[in-house]
């Protein structure tokens, strides 16, 4: 298989392991169970984070793609990168919406905490 074929799948390997865990209950809810499972801890806050994840869930994806350290590591961040562009690109499209003006406040205030 070439490298770009085993990159890409890699890809989207990675994608689609972080999304299960971050975002899906998962077959007979068994994801849902293991983050309910986690609580609130280090672990379970991992399971509510997608870029979080996808950078654990690429190491071991980046040895697929590796014949030595250096390339483990670029492999290993492309990976990561890759899947969270993914995760973005399928995400809900971002809708403008028109504030309203606050009657209260005074022409040049800043938004600015003082």
């Amino acid at each position: 298989m070439n490298a770009w074929m085993l990159f890409v799948l890699a890809v989207l390997a990675t994608w689609r392991v972080s999304h299960l865990l971050a975002s899906e209950d998962g077959p007979a809810d068994i994801i849902f169970r293991l983050r309910r499972r986690l609580g609130d801890g280090w672990a379970g806050s991992l399971m509510d984070c997608f870029n979080c994840l996808s950078l654990w869930i690429a190491a071991p994806a980046a040895f697929l793609l590796a014949t030595d350290t250096l390339t483990w590591g670029l492999s290993w961040l492309a990976l990561s990168g890759a899947a969270c562009l993914l995760e973005r690109l399928g995400g809900k499209p971002v809708v403008p919406v028109t504030l309203e003006r606050d009657p209260h406040r005074m022409e040049g205030d800043s938004d600015v905490l003082r």
